[in-house]
């Protein structure tokens, strides 16, 4: 079974899918994960961001691997350096590209069709994974959302990182959009426990289905 996991940056796609992987023992695959692994080795090579075949062929060459919570990609564990706010900043460029959401669409497929899985996203119950058995779309209130961004990059200021989610939010609008047959849950006033509750009656009603 898979259950896609769709929403905004600070809805709590992150939190809920890690916990719902672990109460059913599925597997857990964050696909912002390797967009952000994607962004790093720009980075790091100096490939513009708006070159969309220098980051197609980045994308191809280095294919990202999980092990468990863990990212790695080019032999080297990048879990927690794609969560730095030079990548968090411009992310959303480097995702864009079609040719570069293609390879990862592929390969996110791959990784998906090997078994139970919680797979994490934007565009997951639509585009990577249109036939999960599960589909669910995560919101919550601006303010809410900007007050979990801050728990988690104390370093940015509250003023800067509201801007940063609005403009994310701006440039992510194409691939955020819910599916016709997901389940939106708002996340604001709901505990990650709560939450958890929700999504695992949705995933048994299914497998009785």
């Amino acid at each position: 079974m898979i259950v896609a996991i769709d929403g905004p940056a600070g809805s709590g796609k992150s939190t809920v899918a890690r916990g719902l992987a672990e109460r059913l023992g599925f597997r857990y695959l964050d696909t912002g994960a390797m967009y952000r692994a994607l962004t790093l080795l720009a980075l790091e090579d100096g490939a513009e961001l708006d070159d969309e075949a220098a980051l197609a062929a980045l994308a191809r060459d280095n294919p990202v691997r999980f092990e468990g919570d863990r990212v790695w990609v080019r032999g080297q564990d990048v879990t927690e350096a794609i969560r730095s706010p030079a990548v968090d900043r411009v992310v959303s460029t480097a995702a864009r590209h079609p040719q570069v959401r293609a390879i990862m669409r592929d390969r996110q497929r791959e990784l998906a069709d090997t078994g139970d899985a919680v797979v994490e996203g934007r565009d997951i119950g639509t585009v990577v994974c249109p036939d999960a058995e599960v589909k669910v779309y995560l919101v919550a209130d601006p303010t809410e959302r900007a007050r979990r961004r801050r728990s988690d990059q104390p370093e940015i200021g509250a003023e800067a990182l509201a801007t940063d989610l609005r403009l994310r939010d701006e440039r992510d609008a194409v691939q955020m959009q819910p599916a016709g047959d997901a389940e939106t849950i708002d996340t604001t006033d709901l505990t990650v426990e709560a939450v958890l509750d929700r999504i695992e009656r949705l995933v048994q009603a299914r497998a009785r289905a």
